[in-house]
């Protein structure tokens, strides 16, 4: 499965949109600074998450969300 998510900082409730197939890994790497666009609002939370069978949907849905 792709998921399409959106976290949100808990220190400056800004939010982010992305993408992966992982998304247990993908908030660690939020959270441990991995991630260099977020790294400085550590730490993160989801509040919101869209899972698609295909890859291209998943990367379609991103897009249209980042684009608010």
């Amino acid at each position: 499965m792709h998921h399409v998510y959106v976290i949100q900082s808990e220190r400056t409730h800004e939010l982010y949109y992305g993408r992966t197939k992982d998304l247990k890994q993908r908030l660690t790497d939020h959270n441990a600074g991995r991630t260099k666009s977020t790294r400085d609002s550590r730490p993160w939370q989801y509040v919101y998450i869209e899972s698609y069978r295909s890859k291209q949907d998943a990367v379609d849905r991103e897009k249209q969300l980042k684009q608010y």
